[in-house]
């Protein structure tokens, strides 16, 4: 169990000090760890465990309390969540006062144009990952694309996107 420990501290550490643009840009690498470094759960579960995270209220990133959860209970709840949230706070505490000093610039605008990309497309590959775990049917896929077009071209709130995307699940229109 210490290992265990041990190895979830070390990858949420490290995924912490990744996450640039939001929690979900770290979600393929999270999985890849959880599911394909150390077997702690098929993708299937991950994807799960992912999505009731997100139908939760609460913090955008709770999947990383309950991979810790699943994987060692209270103990590794507690570490995971601290080992995500702390190194990251702590930086962006320690970047926020010299990117104050530093707001007229011209660097600082450079920084973050350049940041948008990066972060869209680690947005995108855990948007792909999530899909890939989750989709198994043709009609699951089409559900995606259809909320994923309709979230990117109007202003529907994602709340109705899940709320239709589950009553077409407990229809189980989306198993065929």
């Amino acid at each position: 169990m210490n290992d265990t420990l041990v190895s979830l501290a070390i990858i949420f550490s490290q995924l912490s000090l990744l996450a640039f643009g939001g929690g979900n840009t770290i979600l393929p690498e999270m999985q890849r760890q959880v599911v394909e470094v150390h077997h702690w759960m098929p993708a299937s579960e991950f994807s799960a465990l992912f999505a009731l995270a997100q139908a939760a209220p609460g913090p955008n990133l709770m999947v990383v309390t309950l991979v810790g959860w699943h994987v060692a209970g209270w103990a590794g709840m507690l570490v995971t969540s601290v080992a995500k949230f702390g190194p990251s706070s702590i930086v962006t505490i320690l970047v926020l006062q010299a990117w104050d000093r530093f707001k007229d610039r011209p660097w600082r605008g450079i920084a973050q144009k350049g940041l948008v990309p990066v972060t869209a497309g680690l947005v995108a590959a855990s948007a792909s990952l999530i899909a890939e775990a989750s989709d198994t049917t043709a009609i699951a896929w089409a559900i995606t694309a259809a909320c994923a077009a309709l979230a990117w071209r109007t202003r529907v709130h994602p709340l109705w996107l899940l709320a239709a995307g589950s009553l077409i699940g407990l229809t189980g229109l989306g198993q065929i």
